[in-house]
């Protein structure tokens, strides 16, 4: 009698777990969708808290954009151009994707929208994007803050 697993074995676990590893997979990644998406609303939010501290310190405030309604994501510090020692954000952050957030200023009432796209459709605080000009996403569904 010999020790040991024959061929017919050793395929059947071999194929038991490619089944499982196969049936794993997508969920693990739409878990990386997922904390992509929670970054993606944390980054907004934290600058939507240095906006309105920049409301605070600028009477009446003047908010900037680009020609492309993004914010400017420069990975540098975000300070005030007249004194340098106030900062707003040590890092401003980027989306995980390389595509930048949606930003529009309304410099008349002092209001601005900042916007994300998700990649989880299923996302409960995902909204159509189709209001935002300039900016489209090809899941339709972002996460949009305005001034609070």
């Amino acid at each position: 009698m010999s020790k040991g697993f024959s061929l017919l074995e050793l395929l059947v676990v071999i194929g038991i777990i490619g089944v499982l590893a196969a049936l794993s997979l997508p969920n693990f990644m739409a878990a990386r969708e997922r904390a992509r998406d929670t970054q993606r609303k944390s980054d907004l939010v934290q600058i939507q808290k240095a906006l309105e501290i920049y409301k605070i310190d600028h009477s009446p405030p003047e908010f900037v954009a680009d020609d492309n309604f993004t914010f400017p994501n420069t990975g540098a510090k975000w300070a005030n151009e007249n004194d340098q020692s106030i900062v707003y954000m040590n890092k401003v952050p980027g989306d995980p994707s390389g595509i930048p957030y949606y930003y529009l200023p309304d410099n008349s009432t002092l209001t601005y929208t900042l916007a994300a796209c998700l990649e989880n459709k299923a996302d409960t605080a995902g909204q159509d994007c189709s209001s935002l000009s300039n900016f489209s996403c090809t899941s339709n569904s972002c996460y949009i803050l305005s001034e609070p």
